[in-house]
Formats: C-alpha cells, sequence, structure tokens
C-alpha cells in the first residue's frame, strides 16, 4: 500500500564549491579484500574538481530533501553534482521542475510521456502529460555523502 505522498521536492542549490581542493590519491585504490601493505603505495594529489566536474559553466550542486530516492542510493542530505549540459535520457536520474517545483528522479520516457520514477516504494511514480509543465534542469553525475 502506498504511503501520502510526502513534498520532498525542496533541492537546496549551490553553483560552486569555493577553491581548488587538491587532496592525498592512492592511485593503486585501496584492497576491500586482505590488507595490502602500505609501503607499496606511492601518494599522490586529486584534485576533487577536475575529477566531478566536466563544465563548471554547466555544473551545480543540489542538497537532497527526502527519501523517495533512497533505492537509488540518493540518501536524504546527500550533495548532488548535476551537469545541465547532459541530454536526458530514458533510465537517467534528473534534477527536474514540475509545475514550479523542484524534484531529483529517475526518467522513464516512453511513446506517450515521460514518467518521473521514484526510488522508494513509499513514493508515486509522477506522470507528465499535457497538463503539467515539465523542465529537465540537469543529469546528476555523482552523488556525495557522509559515511
Amino acid at each position: 500500500m502506498m504511503k501520502k505522498q510526502k513534498n520532498d521536492n525542496l533541492l537546496t542549490f549551490y553553483k560552486s564549491i569555493h577553491g581548488n581542493v587538491a587532496l592525498e590519491y592512492v592511485s593503486e585504490g585501496i584492497s576491500a579484500g586482505f590488507p595490502s601493505p602500505a609501503d607499496d603505495f606511492k601518494n599522490e594529489r586529486i584534485n576533487l574538481s577536475e575529477e566531478l566536474i566536466n563544465d563548471p559553466n554547466t555544473t551545480y550542486y543540489a542538497r537532497v530533501n527526502g527519501e523517495s530516492m533512497i533505492g537509488a542510493g540518493l540518501d536524504d542530505n546527500d550533495l548532488l553534482v548535476i551537469d545541465k549540459s547532459i541530454p536526458p535520457k530514458d533510465g537517467k536520474i534528473a534534477v527536474c521542475c514540475v509545475d514550479g517545483e523542484f524534484t531529483v528522479k529517475r526518467l522513464k520516457i516512453t511513446d506517450e510521456c515521460v514518467y518521473l520514477m521514484p526510488a522508494n516504494d513509499n513514493y508515486k511514480p509522477i506522470k507528465v502529460t499535457k497538463d503539467k509543465q515539465l523542465v529537465i534542469w540537469g543529469i546528476v553525475t555523482y552523488v556525495i555523502k557522509k559515511v
């Protein structure tokens, strides 16, 4: 049984993260199996802005507010990296504006219409018909989360 749909359409948007952040980076990877000797690792530096951003002019950040996409790994308060230059395609996770309200959902594009699909059974899909105004604002490229 579906619960009443909660309002999780609120996103907090950011244009940039201030400064370049270059952190220590273990280029060989970190073993999730048996430990490797730490002396074997060469520490390099990685710039997160260069890693996460394809084009600074079309990249934005937004914080998730709500639980409609938890099944896709987007949890409440996660930080999304959104690229407005990526064309929308079926199956992509997109930040959309529906009738003036922002939401983040997976796109399901059919011949008849577009559906905005949640990744939580407590939420209903949004069927976008001619009576609704849809703007696909950008495609989510990364999720940054606190563990």
